[in-house]
Parts: C-alpha cells; structure tokens; sequence
C-alpha cells in the first residue's frame, strides 16, 4: 500500500512560541520566538499520530532580519530593506546558515538543526525545507559557505545590465530610488527587484527586500541563455547538494515558475544523481505549466488556481458543490502530483473573517480534499484547531493571515498546550485527525476514486449545489464520502450509477456500513442505480466504510 502524503506545514518560529505578549512590531526579546528544540520527541510523535508524514519547517535557511546578531560575526541588515522586525523567510542572506533566532545556542544553530533532522525522522517522518531560488535578500552575503564557493554576485560585471555569466541584473549608474522611503539605505547600482521589476524605482508593494536571481533570461528580450551553463544555475544546484546532505527528504520551491523549466531539468537530475528519494515540490500558479514543471523533475506542485480556488468559493457560498468536479478533471491525467490544500503561509486562514468566518464551515472541503484523489494533502499549522489569523502583528496587519514578518505566537497552538481549547475548537481537530487517520490507514485512499455528482444532478433528496459526494475502492474495502457545504442538516439518497458498480467490481448486495468520523452504522443496499438514503449534519461529512 502506497500511503497518503499529509505534509505539515509549521512556520518554525512561531510553532513553539509559547510567549503570549503579542506586541504590535515587538521584538524577539518581547514577543519570543519558537526554537528547533520545541520540536521534541513528544511533540513530534503528536504530530505522527495526527496522520502526518511530512513536516515542512518554514524558514529555516537565514534571512534578513532587524535583530542584531553581530556579537556572533552575522552581518546587520538594514532595516529599510527588512520587512517587519523578524523579517521574511524569503529574503535569504546566506543560503548556508539558518535562521539564528531559531537556535538555543546560536554558535551552535547547525548542529542544533542537523539535531531536528535526525529527531523528525526518528518520529517516523520526514522532512521539507523552503528552497528559495528566484530571489536574494538585498544585502545578502554568505558567512558560512563551503570552502571554494564564490558568493552570488561576487564576480558580477556591474556594468551591463545583463550578462549570462552575472547572477543578478543591474540598473548601471542608478542608485537604488525606492518610490519610499529608504531611511538612508544606499545600493549602487541598483539590482532588479525579486518580483520582475527591473528598474531602480520599487515601490512598497514590490518584493523591494529582494534581488531577482539571474538564470541566463534576457528579460529585454526574453531569450534564454543557457549554453553555456549560467553561473547561477552551477551555484544554486551546490546549495540544494548542500541540503541534501544534511539529510533533507524534499523541499518546498518557492515561486519555482519564475525560474526557467531548464534550470530545474538541470538541478533536480543532479540532486537526485546524488540523492535519489528526495522530492521537489513548486510553488507553480499557472496551470498550463504545470506538466512543464513536472516534466522539469517536480514531484509535486500547488493546486492553487484549480481545486483551492474552487473549494474555496463553494465553502463561502460562492459556486455550487459540483464545480469541485471540473477542478480534479482539468488535472486529471497529473492527479497524483498535485498538492491540496486549503490554508498556507500565503493563504487566509479558513477561520479569519475574510474567508469562511468559522473553521467548521471548511470541514467538508477538508474532508473531501484530503480523501477524494491521490494527490498530497497540506495542513498548516493551527488550521487543525481553526486559527482565526485576526492578529495584527506589525508589518503584516489584520489581514486573515499569521504573519511571517513578526515575532508573534500562534494563539490555538499556545491554548492546545495548556488545555484551554473551545469546544468547537476540540471538536475541529478531532474531525482533521480523524480524517487524516483514514488517509494514512485505510487502503482504500490508495485505490480507485470514482465521482458520483454526473449521476445526482439537484433534487428533491439531494442538492449539487450543497453536496458532494464520491466513492474510492481498493479490493474489498470501499469507501463512500459525501460532504455537505451546508448550514442545515439534510435528509439525502445519493445514487450509486451501475458504470461504478460495473467499474469498480461491485457485486450487488446489502452491506454494513461504518461512518468512520462518528462510529454509526447504516444497512446500504448496493444495486445498480439505486439510492441510498442517509442524513448528514449541517457542515458535516459521512464516511461511510463498506467491506465487500
């Protein structure tokens, strides 16, 4: 049995925060910050129990940041260029080191690091770290590269613009001029800016902490320069062998389409020369790159645009149940490289007011993403417990998001500890576990998915506006999934087509069926176009367990 792929997502510096101050732009010396060592081998074994098998530690290699580190020879950054007082994770500064707010002792952050890596797998799971390749921290500069490793930039021709053997683009004989202010901040020439902005003028909304790597693309004239092989490409495979070499299981590609497919062709065959098990996933919004990517050695990739945007509007009420169809066939022949999910660091939180309101109302998208097809499923952190994201932490602001500029903590994670749940917020992480469970356990989700809504169109004794419903089968276990997006509790008969009886290799019979969320039983008579009656909470999931 091939078992589900739950990744989880922890944004390693808030995870094990427990300083609950919470200061508007507070420092890490009033706010707090998590550490790798929270990451223990009981809290790690929590999270194998939960049904996970991936743990994405967010943030981990060193980024820019407003605290002073210097008393330990890691070079200042200029608050201009940081945004919010722990600034962002992808804003690297050294691709060699990690983040030494993350570490006990910070002389001793790698090992410290190196100490997680061999823990997390010793719970059972393994491990992902961001790799970010399309853009640099502005003052970025390598303490702790390898022996004979030349630093991005170091022997650039500031001159031109663009060269193929530069690894950044200039803006020769500008100063940087951000459109605001840049508190005394100089930089000359000027160097792109990581969000395609090539001039020396960004403005606050830009990635302005960031400089554009450069891959061979003349972005003047769009041609690509790739023999021979840029210098960037050769300096960005070494640090993901770097990485590799700690024991990482995959990682995370930050932004991977704004990198050329080429580069990824050329740096995931050589990794994987050395490292053959270890996986890729990007970061990839536009569909019609996806088997572009793929191709280009990813294992994985973000289905953003298609299934999250999708089940995103049916659980605010803004697109019917059935639509949920069109998603997962529009990707179909690549099924089992697209990631689901329903909240990340860049997505509102399915609690906060700009999304659903109330995380019970994503439960039957959870559900149904985690349980319909092969696909990855992702959970982020404090998800499981329904984070609202409503904080206003400094730089990032009120926006239904957890910051990943500020020294914060994670509330529902901080009252989980302490026993200090809501009822409702109980009652969401048991629904997540359960569900997750199923994945991991149940042979089932490894076998054949077969979509039930062709076959019940809206009714009397059923809505596809409001549910949604689907079967998945391995040898004699069978497993029958109806979700329902409603506010109100519903009475319904799903009908089970003879094509599925006829494709999955459903005798006819009357069976016994277990919902696995609840424990009930239901006598489900299996015939060819018969309907089979059942009722389902409001916001609610039946998984009902047949054995053949």
């Amino acid at each position: 049995m091939t078992q589900k792929v739950i990744i989880y997502q922890v944004f390693t510096r808030l995870f094990g925060n427990r300083n609950t101050t919470r200061k508007e732009w507070g420092t890490v010396a009033e706010n707090g910050t998590g550490k790798f060592t929270d990451f223990d081998t009981k809290k790690l074994k929590a999270i194998k129990k939960m049904g996970i098998s991936h743990v994405w530690y967010t943030g981990v290699i060193r980024h820019a940041t407003q605290t002073d580190y210097s008393q330990y020879g890691i070079p200042t950054q200029h608050p201009a260029v940081v945004k919010g007082k722990a600034g962002s994770p992808y804003a690297i500064c050294d691709y060699y080191d990690v983040d030494p707010d993350l570490a006990v002792d910070v002389e001793k952050r790698m090992k410290e690091f190196e100490a997680l890596v061999s823990r997390t797998h010793k719970a059972g799971l393994k491990v992902i770290i961001d790799f970010v390749p399309n853009h640099v921290a502005r003052q970025y500069n390598s303490i702790c590269k390898p022996e004979g490793v030349t630093d991005l930039g170091a022997e650039d021709d500031d001159s031109q613009g663009f060269s193929p053997r530069n690894n950044f683009y200039y803006c020769p004989g500008c100063h940087f001029e951000p459109t605001f202010d840049k508190a005394g901040y100089d930089e000359y020439p000027a160097r792109a800016t990581g969000n395609d902005h090539f001039d020396n003028r960004p403005g606050i909304n830009d990635w302005y902490e960031t400089v554009k790597l450069n891959y061979g693309i003349d972005y003047w004239t769009h041609y690509g320069h790739f023999d021979p092989v840029p210098d960037t490409w050769k300096k960005m495979t070494e640090i993901l062998l770097f990485w590799a070499s700690k024991g990482i299981d995959g990682f995370r590609c930050d932004m991977a389409e704004m990198v050329p497919a080429a580069f990824w062709a050329y740096a995931t065959s050589r990794v994987r020369q050395a490292y053959p098990d270890v996986i890729f996933m990007g970061e990839v919004y536009n569909p019609a790159e996806y088997r572009n990517y793929i191709h280009s050695g990813f294992d994985w990739m973000y289905d953003k645009v298609g299934m999250y945007d999708t089940v995103r509007a049916v659980i605010c009420g803004n697109a019917p149940a059935r639509i949920i169809t069109n998603a997962w066939q529009s990707v179909d022949d690549i099924k089992s490289h697209m990631v689901y999910f329903l909240e990340n660091h860049d997505e509102q939180r399915v609690a906060s007011d700009y999304f659903a309101g109330s995380a019970v109302k994503g439960l039957p998208g959870m559900v149904a993403s985690v349980l319909m097809q092969p696909s990855p499923f992702m959970l982020y952190a404090g998800e499981e417990y329904g984070e609202k994201g409503m904080d206003k932490e400094g730089f990032s602001g009120c926006d239904g998001r957890t910051t990943i500029f500020d020294y914060w903590s994670i509330d529902t994670l901080c009252r989980a500890d302490a026993s200090g749940l809501t009822d409702e917020e109980k009652y969401v992480y048991e629904i997540h576990e359960k569900t997750m469970q199923i994945a991991r356990k149940e042979k089932a989700v490894d076998g054949e998915f077969y979509d039930l809504m062709y076959v019940n169109p809206s009714s009397g004794h059923f809505s596809d506006e409001k549910q949604f419903a689907f079967l998945r089968k391995k040898d004699d276990d069978l497993l029958f999934v109806v979700v329902n997006f409603s506010d109100d509790p519903a009475a319904i008969k799903v009908r089970i087509p003879g094509h599925a009886m006829e494709y999955l290799h459903i005798q006819e019979k009357k069976c016994k069926a277990k919902d696995l969320l609840t424990g009930e039983k239901l006598d489900i008579t299996l015939s060819p176009e018969g309907l089979v009656p059942m009722t389902i909470g409001q916001r609610g999931a039946r998984v009902w367990k047949i054995s053949l």
